[in-house]
C-alpha cells in the first residue's frame, strides 16, 4: 500500500447488533489509518427501530470526538437511505455536535457509483420489503436507474450475519441484468467482502458493497490515495 496518511483516524458508528462491519471495514482500509468504533442501538429493521437509531446520534458522535478522530463515518445503509435527505441530516447533526466532518454509507455508495460512471444499478439486499423500497427510492431520488431491487426478507442484524457469502452471490446472479452498469450488495451486516472480486468477474460489472464503499470513501476523505487489491475495482482503481 502507498499514499496513506500516517496518524489519521476514522471514527465509525455501527448498529449495535452488527457483528461484521468492524472487521470488514478494517480489512479494506490502509493499515496506517486508525479505525475507532462505537455503536447505536439497532437490532431489527422495523421503521420504528430504524428511526430510533439516530436518537442518540450526538452522544455517539461526541464519544468518537474524544478520540480526536479526523472523520466520523455513520455506517448503516438502511438508516442513511431512509429518505432522500437522511444522509445529509445525519452528517449535519454530527458536524454540529462535534465540529468533525462526517460521511454516511449512503453517501459513500453514491460517491463510489459516480466515480465508476454507473448510472443504472441492480440493488441486492438482505432486507424486508419496506427497507428495500425505501433504499431503491433513495437511489432513484439521486438520479440512478434502479433496474431491479431485491431483498431476502431478513429482519435482524444477527440473522443477516449468519448467512454464508454464497447466499448473496446466488441472489445477485439470479438478478443479473444487461441494463445494469453496476451491482450494489447493500447492508453493512452481511458477509460480502471476500466475494466482491469473483462476482465482478462473473457479471462483468463493478460490484459495490456497503462496507467496501464506506472504507473507500473514508480513506479518500482522510487524504489517502492508497489502492487495495482483492476487494473489487472501487478499492483497486479509484
Amino acid at each position: 500500500m502507498s499514499g496513506g496518511v500516517a496518524g489519521r483516524r476514522v471514527g465509525m458508528i455501527v448498529p449495535s447488533g452488527n457483528i461484521l462491519a468492524e472487521d470488514q471495514v478494517r480489512a479494506m482500509m490502509p493499515a496506517e489509518i486508525g479505525l475507532h468504533v462505537t455503536r447505536l442501538k439497532l437490532k431489527g429493521s422495523s421503521a420504528a427501530e430504524l428511526d430510533a437509531m439516530i436518537a442518540d446520534l450526538p452522544k455517539a458522535a461526541d464519544l468518537l470526538a474524544d478520540a480526536r478522530v479526523d472523520l466520523i463515518a455513520f455506517n448503516c445503509t438502511a438508516v442513511s437511505t431512509r429518505s432522500r435527505d437522511a444522509d445529509r441530516t445525519i452528517t449535519d447533526e454530527i458536524a454540529r455536535t462535534t465540529g468533525i466532518a462526517a460521511v454516511t454509507t449512503a453517501e459513500a455508495l453514491l460517491a463510489g457509483l459516480a466515480v465508476l460512471g454507473a448510472r443504472s444499478i441492480v440493488l441486492v439486499t438482505p432486507y424486508i420489503a419496506s427497507v428495500v423500497d425505501a433504499e431503491a427510492a433513495y437511489f432513484r431520488d439521486h438520479g440512478l436507474d434502479v433496474v431491479d431491487a431485491v431483498g431476502a426478507g431478513i429482519d435482524s442484524n444477527w440473522d443477516m450475519a449468519q448467512a454464508r457469502p454464497e447466499r448473496w452471490r446466488e441472489l445477485l446472479l439470479a438478478h443479473r441484468s444487461a441494463r445494469a452498469d453496476a451491482y450494489v450488495l447493500s447492508c453493512t451486516a452481511i458477509r460480502t467482502h471476500e466475494i466482491i472480486g469473483a462476482l465482478e468477474h462473473e457479471v462483468g460489472r463493478p460490484v459495490l458493497t456497503s462496507n467496501q464503499a464506506i472504507a473507500w470513501h473514508a480513506t479518500r476523505k482522510t487524504g489517502s490515495s492508497a489502492r487495495l487489491a482483492g476487494f473489487g475495482r472501487l478499492l483497486a482503481e479509484y
